[in-house]
């Protein structure tokens, strides 16, 4: 079975928690695009991690883990986390870790060419996190790039890097920064090319034998349906494809086709970086939804904004990523809340809509709420359905009436067992 978690709003509905749960029915589990601008948090008997690049089935011993074709890779900032989670007695090898031999270096370049973009739009910034993701993506199409399996023969190394430095050096005088120290970069691809190259391998032909031989590959996504490059709210989106039609192709496996799609959709809204939120909360409202959720960035440590749960937003979601079941993550944040606004509805100059906006239009939306009783009571220790509240199970059929899908796993805390199976 080829199976993918994706998410279904804007990021951070909770994926790497689900990814870490499910995981043990699966052989392999891929991560098939962006970077380490990811910040899936994952809490399980081992203790809090925070993934940026690896797999959320890294914590599983009988897991193989990919980074696929699709991503872009810092492999310093690979090898800081690979570092990290062998310190803490998780076990990395080239046997449960593959890197894709055609995935993309992201560079010391590329972080500073985006920091100096971000600082160039000042109160236009994109909302980037600021590790250089989009330069890398952007070198990826520009054919001007290294990848990973250039690691493996550095005697043809200089031959690659001459006419990439020439270039690059160009825009970098357009920000009026210093050139690239040609030495420094071939020293840092040296050194953390060394660390990986036992890591690195055609995973294309691994996937495809491993999906051959019926085994169970997960596809992870990082970000949600909204920061997708090409269907998000553009141009404050991602600069890849985190839709599961891609995963396939982003894995390294483009002519398989997946069996099931897991949408994860957060009991509410979070967003972090710019653009149009149309539900978002300030003031006293959205600071209280803020901290019973931790709602800050896995990544970067930013303050995410937040809102009631977004049906248009998820109407479209759902369809976008052809979600087959849903999981709903941090109902237990809820809790709280004497009611529970609902976003059913946008306002588009004058006019009701449930479908989801784009442009101008989307700028101007304003939200129409519906109220929900809370439930005012602590669920975390509820691992059934029929134990919860029936306003909180009101709350969960509600939703999955209104998206259209049918929710499959609620989520009730943050640790791994911490979650109800409808079946």
């Amino acid at each position: 079975m080829l199976s993918a978690v994706v998410g279904v709003n804007w990021g951070d509905e909770g994926k790497g928690r689900m990814v870490d749960l499910l995981s043990r029915d699966y052989d392999v589990v891929v991560r098939y695009q962006g970077g380490n601008n990811a910040g899936h948090t994952v809490v399980n008997d081992r203790g809090q991690f925070v993934l940026n690049l690896l797999p959320s089935g890294i914590f599983n011993e009988n897991t193989v883990n990919v980074l696929g074709t699709g991503m872009v890779i810092d492999i310093e900032h690979l090898w800081g986390e690979i570092d990290k989670l062998t310190a803490r007695g998780i076990a990395i090898t080239p046997d449960n870790l593959k890197i894709s031999e055609k995935a993309i270096i992201c560079t010391p370049y590329h972080k500073l060419l985006d920091e100096l973009e971000e600082d160039r739009l000042g109160n236009d910034a994109q909302g980037s996190t600021r590790r250089g993701i989009a330069p890398a993506y952007s070198d990826k199409y520009y054919r001007k790039a290294l990848r990973l399996g250039d690691l493996l023969n550095f005697d043809t190394l200089d031959g690659k890097l001459e006419p990439i430095i020439g270039f690059k050096n160009s825009l970098l005088a357009g920000y009026g920064a210093a050139a690239i120290d040609e030495g420094a970069l071939t020293a840092w691809l040296r050194t953390y090319g060394e660390k990986l190259a036992p890591f690195i391998t055609n995973t294309e032909k691994f996937l495809d034998d491993a999906a051959g031989a019926g085994k169970n590959i997960l596809f992870e996504a990082q970000l949600g349906t909204l920061r997708d490059v090409d269907f998000g709210i553009y141009p404050y989106t991602t600069s890849s494809n985190a839709l599961a039609a891609y995963a396939p192709i982003g894995g390294g496996v483009p002519g398989r086709r997946l069996d099931r799609v897991i949408g994860i959709v957060k009991a509410y809204s979070s967003s972090v970086g710019g653009g149009p939120f149309t539900v978002e909360m300030d003031g006293a409202e959205a600071e209280a939804l803020r901290e019973a959720g931790g709602e800050y960035g896995a990544a970067t440590g930013r303050p995410r904004r937040v809102g009631a749960f977004d049906v248009v937003a998820s109407l479209f979601g759902v369809k976008m990523q052809g979600a087959d079941e849903l999981a709903l993550t941090k109902l237990d944040v809820l809790s709280y809340m004497d009611t529970i606004p609902v976003c059913v509805a946008y306002d588009v100059n004058g006019t009701r809509t449930t479908d989801f906006p784009t442009g101008d239009a989307l700028e101007v939306a304003k939200p129409i709420y519906e109220y929900l009783p809370g439930f005012k009571t602590d669920i975390s220790k509820c691992r059934d359905f029929a134990e919860l509240p029936q306003a909180a199970r009101d709350y969960v059929r509600y939703i999955e009436s209104a998206v259209g899908a049918k929710i499959r796993y609620v989520s009730v805390g943050a640790s791994r067992e911490d979650y109800i199976e409808l079946k």
